[in-house]
């Protein structure tokens, strides 16, 4: 949740870069800059980013995950060996002698 402490003008934020980015570094929360008084730009420091795109991949993963057990109990899914088959054609990899 974005609190009114963390909108700022994009104006303010270039005079106090310094002071803004020392903040985001420790708070770990977005900022918003406006401008002319609307929401324009969210700032996020870098590790607060990175920690945020783990999360999103992780569900991402975990997401997929559901999805194919949910097919392979609708017996949606083909064997393991149509599968690699079809990979190493499509990738062009030769059959192992």
């Amino acid at each position: 949740m974005i609190k009114l402490e963390d909108i700022h003008s994009l104006s303010d934020f270039q005079r106090n870069t310094k002071k803004h980015v020392t903040r985001l570094k420790e708070s770990g929360q977005p900022t918003i800059l406006t401008v002319n008084g609307k929401a324009e730009i969210v700032v996020l420091a870098a590790a607060s980013f990175q920690k945020l795109a783990d999360q999103v991949e992780r569900a991402e993963a975990i997401e997929g995950i559901h999805r194919g057990l949910e097919e392979a109990k609708a017996d949606k899914g083909r064997p393991i060996r149509d599968a690699v088959e079809a990979i190493r054609k499509k990738q062009r990899i030769p059959k192992a002698a």
